[in-house]
This record gives structure tokens, C-alpha cells and sequence, in this order.
């Protein structure tokens, strides 16, 4: 999917995420039964048994669909130009950035703002640790966890223990 990263309808959906997210990360915690309304409204799929702790930082929101019994820690990004999917069962560590955004490496066609965007897929039962970074087009598998601190550039297969810069399975499981 290519796009322009000065395209106005887009600048205009991002801003109305933007003023959503701004509500949402403002929330009082006790609130949960609104702040779970208003995650819903962000997102293009979940379900009530969702929690995403404050903040959270996206761009689009209706790009990001989220399984059964989500846990979301403190700092999540997800740059969802393209669509971002999470199975059920997922738990993911604070300061977690999921990109589905690229750009060129060329600084002239970086600079015309043409942007393509790779989704990014992740199964059930996987939890991915603090700092983590996952970069645009990876399928993370089934029952997988993701060790702190690492950054995820290849496809991880389903019954694995992923850890390091760049992401390698160590463990089966």
C-alpha cells in the first residue's frame, strides 16, 4: 500500500485519532467502563475484556484489531497505516513500538513524503516484553514470547522464545 504522507484526508483522519487518543490517555484509570467505550471506538476490533493502560499512541486506530483478553502496558505505539492484528490472549510490556509505516531510504523520495506501509500480524498466546520493538510486514506465531529489548525484523515461527537486536529464536517450545 503506497501512499502520501501529505495527503489531506489522511492528515485529517490522523487528527481526529489524535484528539480521541487524547481523551482516552486523559481518562481517569478508575473510569473503565468509558475508557473501555472509548478504546473501542479507537480500534477497529476488540473485544470488553480489553485494557490498554494510559498511554497509548496510535495513528489511524481503525487499522488495529485485538483478540480475547488483551493486556496492553504503559507506552504502546502502534503506527498503523497498515492493518496490525493480534490474536487472543496477548500481553504486551511497557514502551512497546509496533511500525507498519516505511519510508524510503533515498533523502529525495523520503523527502516527497511517498510512504508505503507492510501490516504486521501477531497470534494468540504471545507475549512480547518491555521495549520491543516490532518493525513493518513481521508475523509473529502462535504461543511465542518476545524477550525484553528486542527488535523483531523477521517472521517468528508459532511455539517460540525470540530475544535480541535483531530478534533470533533461542528456545522451542
Amino acid at each position: 500500500m503506497t501512499f502520501s504522507g501529505l495527503d489531506p484526508q489522511l492528515m485529517k483522519e490522523l487528527n481526529d485519532t489524535r484528539e480521541r487518543l487524547w481523551e482516552y490517555n486523559n481518562m481517569h484509570p478508575r473510569l473503565k467502563e468509558e475508557r473501555t467505550a472509548l478504546i473501542k471506538n479507537i480500534l477497529g476490533a476488540c473485544h470488553d475484556d480489553v485494557l490498554i493502560n494510559q498511554p497509548f499512541h496510535c495513528d489511524f486506530g481503525n487499522n488495529i484489531k485485538v483478540g480475547k483478553r488483551f493486556f496492553a502496558n504503559f507506552n504502546l505505539t502502534i503506527l498503523d497505516e497498515a492493518p496490525v492484528t493480534i490474536g487472543d490472549n496477548c500481553f504486551i510490556g511497557p514502551n512497546v513500538g509496533i511500525y507498519t509505516a516505511c519510508h524510503s531510504t533515498d533523502p529525495v523520495e523520503r523527502n516527497k513524503r511517498r510512504e508505503w506501509a507492510e501490516p504486521v500480524n501477531i497470534g494468540n498466546n504471545v507475549w512480547i516484553g518491555g521495549n520491543v520493538t516490532i518493525l513493518p510486514g513481521v508475523n509473529i506465531g502462535d504461543n511465542v514470547t518476545i524477550g525484553a529489548g528486542s527488535v523483531v525484523k523477521k517472521d517468528i515461527p508459532d511455539n517460540s522464545i525470540a530475544v535480541g537486536n535483531p530478534a533470533r529464536v533461542v528456545k522451542k517450545i
